[in-house]
């Protein structure tokens, strides 16, 4: 089950409303007079010829004559979900109601900002995007605002040096429509190297915590395990 609420975008098709994100994608890459179009899902190959991966949106500028110019990626993630979200779906589709509220708990459906990052944006930058940075292409990169904000802080630089925009989103309710529309609500510049070695270096904890963890866990297994004393009769007869 796709699962979009009013908080959290959790499905990339939510993304697409009007079209926002390719256009602004596009403006970034080529300028805003370039002719340009979008390509949804192409393979990324390796020089090995091993699939890196498909490509949300390439971005492709071309001439009069229809001829590419340039392109640029466009990667779109949402965020995943953990809990339990058929529960919930089941109860509302056998008594819809505007007013539907699902009571919390242990299994309470809610955003997965962790495996978002880990398992899926980091990755596609780092594989996806190091072939594209190599070939010395514009990278563009569409998520909500939440999902970023729990990112470390990424060193920026100015639009024309940067290799990436990293285009933040909001859901924001129109008082004209009574319905939440995509609003792009941030934009920050970054080059590719600073900005991945940045991710994906973890900052330490404290490591006297971890050892008292470490601690806490010998206790207990020596307490369920005492280790085996030799008796003195065993000393004495060998």
């Amino acid at each position: 089950m796709n699962h979009c609420d009013t908080s959290v975008i959790t499905c990339p098709v939510r993304f697409r409303e009007d079209w926002l994100i390719v256009e602004n994608s596009a403006n970034f890459a080529f300028g805003p007079h370039a002719k340009w179009t979008s390509i949804s899902e192409t393979k990324l190959l390796d020089r090995n010829g091993q699939s890196a991966g498909n490509i949300d949106f390439v971005l492709v500028s071309y001439n009069d004559m229809g001829k590419i110019i340039d392109f640029a990626s466009l990667e779109v993630q949402g965020v995943y979900i953990s809990g339990n979200l058929r529960n919930p779906f089941e109860a509302y589709m056998k008594k819809p109601s505007k007013d539907f509220d699902w009571p919390s708990g242990d299994n309470y459906p809610k955003p997965d900002y962790l495996s978002s990052s880990r398992k899926r944006l980091i990755p596609q930058m780092l594989y996806k995007g190091g072939i594209f940075q190599s070939w010395k292409k514009k990278q563009t990169v569409a998520l909500q605002k939440a999902f970023f904000d729990t990112l470390p802080s990424l060193p920026t630089t100015s639009k024309s040096e940067a290799d990436i925009a990293w285009f933040l989103y909001d859901l924001v309710f129109d008082d004209n429509t009574k319905q939440n529309t995509l609003k792009l609500v941030e934009t920050v510049y970054t080059k590719f190297e600073p900005a991945i070695h940045r991710i994906t270096t973890p900052e330490p904890g404290i490591i006297s915590n971890f050892i008292d963890t470490l601690q806490n866990k010998l206790d207990e297994h020596l307490d369920n395990n005492p280790p085996i004393a030799p008796s003195l009769g065993d000393i004495l007869i060998s």
